[in-house]
């Protein structure tokens, strides 16, 4: 609709009202305009964004445009002020033919976010083309013998308009020998007749000069004219006459040439060669209609002579004379009006307009890829297209605008399972057999960051031997991002804590790129056993993801650390003290013992006790326990065994290599009726070998009273034991990682355990060497009191190092007194 600008504003609302509200009846997003064809240049159509509910402020930051499949150029729209306006020329029969409906469809696109509307501008027609001929004269011979009310064909005019405008009405110039006679076929098409209202005098006129005129019914009024020559003929009785003066035939599109259209009879009331027939195409047929059909001008037959397309033309009128052989022959006419039938002979079209590619996997559903347009040349059922996609994909057609798609998303994506879809637009029409036409439309999925870095495992165990060099590589973590590009690419980076009274970051390091974890220092078994952090994996999405992954760095021990001495045997191997010896002792009486720790663990904690032989080769009465490191005797001391005795007791670890210490253990060897004075600890041990038989009888019940509290004891850590064996979880194996387990080793009393690899004790598999030892015993049972501290080692889970401690002396008292 076109608002002159002489409009009030009141009337002006009241269209647009009426407007809007058939929009809305037609569907969503739908406007409908008009426009009179040859309007000038920038005359007003309509305001499009007020009408569409757009600000004009948000036109250009939005990219508002108009598409259209038609002349993009016939009309425009203002973005300032958002008016839709003539941009050219628009001609309605240039643009639609003789079509009754003609309009432009535009598609109005903006952005952010993306909408469509679809808007119908009608070109009304006004009456710009003339009534035409097509000849500027035509010819008739007439017998003056003709009866008056005889009648002869004429063509009659053509208007390119249509409705009112293309509505024609025909006079002829006053004359006292013809009247016209127009008729209305059942195809609404114009039949003129020349009628003969008297009896024509060739000796008086041979020759008529008639002016037809042709008037449509436009405002103003258009006429056409064309000159009619009429010759009057001598001579004739009976012209040939048809049956019928008008026969219509129906003839499908693409009939094939040779095809008979219909066979023409005329008869002639005359006899002889006057009774003779033969057929012509008349002159009033056009050139283009003698090329699709011939006419057998002895039998009458109407045959088709070259390619017929309902799309081209629907409608063909032939007129056709039947002359007689006379000397002066007359003629019948009649009309053969030929209607092609449509056959669904076009493949429906198809055009992507827009596309609106990659799509995010995380766009919304409803969300537009594409707009698609289709048509179909045929018409009715043959021209009716429907479309349909691949099935099976995410996505849906919905049908925007008459023949008019939009390609939208129907259900979630996910680029990790499907990186793009080559989605098939079928499109198919209702003929039978239906024919179709397809389009593929190839979707790219973009990549948005949904998915965080993955560890293959939520934890790692690392095994680093002690007194590493700095910057030694122990470990590389690695986690997999199944996004693309910047969102999978994985940094990592340390998890901060304090480990004791240092920062994590002194110990260990992580390369940002290459996930190689480092230790910065060399580590140390007896000050850190398991170092236990945290890694974290982020990548460089927006908002960015991350992981974790926990090491456990167990350091292993390495046998840095030589047996140090404990107790007085320190002093003595430092100063030599003598120690004070009855002779009259039997074999087996233990003199001494040398006590001594080792700092490091496992085997290189193992200590062994060697007595070193004397310079001269001479037999010693005394040896030592290769595990306990009790000096006792091997026989009953006598006379010839020298005063003073010197003793070296060599103590060695079972690392490799081995790491030794030595004590130096004096002896003075006494009478029983000597009385020398002696250090108050010599003393004490003449005293307490003195007091030894007195006291016998008091460690008979002591003795069994500490067995029963052994034996309680043993019992209960049985039952603890028992108990905690059976709360395992069933998927713990036999041989798998477990809680640390107590290990007694012999009857020497000599206890050891390790943390460093934490494996239970299994028949199939033996631990490694610095593991979990068991030892044999190779000495008789003798007073394990003195056993040192770190050769007995308990480690109980859950339990305080000072909880250790007490425990450890218990069962030491125990032993000492049991035996």
């Amino acid at each position: 609709m076109v608002y002159s600008q002489k409009e009030s504003p009141g009337s002006r609302r009241l269209l647009l009202s009426c407007l809007l509200l058939a929009a809305w009846g037609t569907g969503s997003g739908q406007l409908h305009y008009s426009v009179p064809e040859e309007a000038k240049h920038g005359t007003f159509v309509g305001r499009i964004a007020q009408d569409l509910g757009l600000e004009l402020a948000e036109l250009v930051p939005r990219l508002f445009r108009v598409a259209s499949k038609e002349r993009g150029d016939l009309l425009e729209v203002n973005v300032q002020n958002g008016i839709l306006f003539v941009n050219s020329r628009i001609d309605r029969e240039e643009l639609c033919g003789r079509s009754a409906e003609c309009g432009i469809h535009l598609e109005v696109i903006v952005d952010r976010p993306l909408q469509v509307f679809h808007v119908e501008v009608e070109v009304r027609d006004i009456n710009d083309n003339l009534p035409r001929f097509s000849r500027q004269e035509q010819r008739l011979d007439i017998l003056e013998s003709r009866m008056p009310d005889s009648r002869f064909p004429i063509e009659g005019a053509t208007d390119l308009d249509i409705g009112v405008n293309a509505a024609l009405r025909y006079k002829v110039n006053p004359n006292e020998y013809f009247d016209l006679d127009v008729k209305t076929s059942e195809e609404e098409t114009n039949i003129l007749e020349l009628v003969l209202k008297k009896i024509l005098d060739r000796e008086e006129t041979q020759e008529h000069h008639l002016l037809l005129m042709a008037i449509d019914g436009g405002k103003p009024e258009l006429t056409g004219t064309v000159q009619l020559l009429i010759n009057v003929l001598d001579a004739n009785d009976n012209a040939p006459e048809f049956v019928k003066s008008i026969y219509n035939v129906k003839l499908l599109e693409n009939t094939p040439s040779e095809t008979l259209v219909i066979k023409l009879n005329a008869s002639d009331a005359d006899e002889g060669i006057n009774k003779e027939i033969v057929y012509f195409f008349s002159n009033l047929v056009l050139d283009d209609v003698q090329t699709k059909f011939k006419i057998n001008s002895t039998s009458g037959e109407i045959t088709v002579k070259g390619e017929l397309d309902y799309e081209d033309r629907k409608l063909y009128e032939i007129n056709i004379d039947a002359v007689d052989r006379s000397a002066f022959p007359l003629a019948g006419h009649c009309k053969v009006i030929v209607k092609l039938v449509d056959v669904n002979d076009n493949v429906p079209e198809m055009a992507i307009t827009s596309l609106f590619l990659p799509i995010k996997e995380d766009a919304p559903l409803g969300t537009v890829i594409a707009l698609i347009s289709v048509s179909d040349r045929d018409s009715g059922e043959n021209g009716q297209v429907t479309c349909s996609l691949t099935p099976h994909v995410p996505f849906r057609l919905v049908s925007t605008f008459k023949n008019y798609y939009s390609l939208v998303l129907d259900s979630a994506l996910d680029r990790e399972t499907t990186p793009g879809y080559e989605v098939v637009v079928t499109a198919r029409d209702g003929g039978a057999p239906a024919l179709w036409a397809t389009a593929s439309v190839s979707v790219e999925v973009a990549d948005v960051n949904d998915n965080a870095p993955a560890f293959a495992q939520a934890e790692y165990t690392v095994f680093v031997k002690e007194n590493n060099p700095p910057g030694a590589h122990i470990f590389t973590v690695s986690a997999t991002d199944a996004d693309a590009q910047e969102n999978a690419r994985v940094t990592y980076s340390l998890v901060e804590r304090r480990v004791g009274a240092r920062a994590l970051s002194s110990y260990v390091s992580v390369h940002a790129q290459s996930g190689r974890v480092h230790a910065l220092q060399p580590l140390d078994h007896e000050e850190l056993e398991l170092l236990r952090f945290q890694v974290s994996a982020r990548d460089a999405g927006e908002p960015a993801l991350g992981g974790q992954v926990t090491l456990q760095v167990f350091v292993l021990d390495d046998n840095d650390n030589a047996p140090a001495l404990l107790g007085p045997e320190a002093g003595v191997q430092a100063a030599g003290v003598s120690q004070l010896l009855w002779r009259s002792v039997g074999a087996g009486h233990v003199v001494t013992k040398v006590r001594a720790v080792d700092a490091d663990s496992g085997y290189n904690a193992w200590l062994s006790y060697e007595l070193q032989p004397e310079a001269g080769g001479a037999r010693s009465p005394f040896r030592v326990g290769l595990y306990t490191g009790e000096i006792s005797t091997t026989r009953a001391l006598d006379e010839a065994d020298a005063p003073r005795q010197r003793l070296l007791v060599l103590v060695k670890d079972h690392g490799e290599p081995a790491l030794t210490a030595t004590a130096t253990v004096l002896l003075s060897l006494v009478d029983s009726g000597q009385a020398p004075k002696a250090p108050s600890r010599s003393r004490a041990l003449v005293d307490a070998a003195g007091r030894e038989a007195s006291l016998l009888d008091v460690n008979v019940y002591l003795i069994v009273a500490i067995c029963a509290v052994s034996s309680l004891l043993v019992l209960t850590l049985l039952l603890y034991v028992a108990l905690r064996c059976s709360a395992a979880s069933p998927t713990e194996g036999a041989c798998g990682p477990g809680k640390p387990v107590l290990v007694c080793s012999s009857a020497v009393g000599s206890w050891s355990y390790s943390q460093q690899r934490r494996h239970r004790v299994c028949s199939g598999e033996g631990p490694p060497k610095a593991d979990l030892m068991a030892f044999s015993p190779s000495l008789p049972q003798g007073p394990s009191s003195t056993d040192n501290v770190k050769s007995f080692r308990l480690i109980w889970p859950g339990l305080h190092k000072e909880t250790h401690f007490l425990f450890v002396n218990l069962v030491i008292y125990i032993l000492y007194f049991s035996e």
